[in-house]
């Protein structure tokens, strides 16, 4: 498994080894000795999957308190997958960082806590699995507007494909109106 680096140190894409034949192909998705090599000290303690269609906008999503860092790859389909440093301390503070997952490139991406996290998805469908080192906790949940002009996120929205959001994201506050870390 690669380990590839990003424009923000803590933010690191996993490239597995895709081993394939003409009955298909078999790959590691987890490996807690290469994780800890680039740095991953946590431990997860639950999974999550969820299903979306085309034009589908989640986030900016993080948790104040309990934290959660997310291990996310896409099993079906393909999504443009965002992580935003909310750390007020660090020196990449409010910069952001997007790459494509999907279910040909196998790729996983590490959203480090004290990170917001987001995705968009630009194929019909998408099936979006993911890591977490500490459970969901809805009272601590906030949402940053995807659209902050602060961050500047360039999302690729797709022309003649209605952005899907729910209520919740809609509602989404500016990231100077937001509760952040430390």
């Amino acid at each position: 498994m690669k380990v590839l680096s990003t424009d923000i140190p803590d933010v690191k894409v996993f490239e597995p080894t895709v081993h394939g034949d003409h009955r298909g192909y078999f790959l590691e998705t987890w490996r807690q000795d290469t994780f800890r090599e680039a740095g991953g000290q946590q431990q997860f303690v639950q999974d999550n999957q969820s299903s979306s269609g085309q034009g589908v906008l989640r986030g900016l999503h993080y948790q104040i308190q309990q934290p959660q860092g997310k291990l996310v790859r896409v099993i079906s389909g393909r999504v443009f997958d965002v992580v935003v440093d909310l750390r007020r301390s660090s020196p990449t503070f409010s910069r952001w960082v997007g790459t494509e997952l999907s279910a040909e490139n196998h790729r996983l991406f590490w959203v480090p806590p004290g990170f917001g996290h987001g995705f968009y998805v630009l194929s019909d469908e998408a099936e979006f699995v993911y890591k977490c080192t500490d459970y969901y906790a809805p009272e601590h949940e906030r949402v940053i507007r995807f659209d902050d002009p602060t961050i500047g996120i360039k999302w690729p929205l797709r022309q003649g494909v209605e952005t899907v959001m729910s209520e919740k994201d809609l509602g989404g506050r500016s990231l100077a109106e937001s509760e952040l870390f430390d």
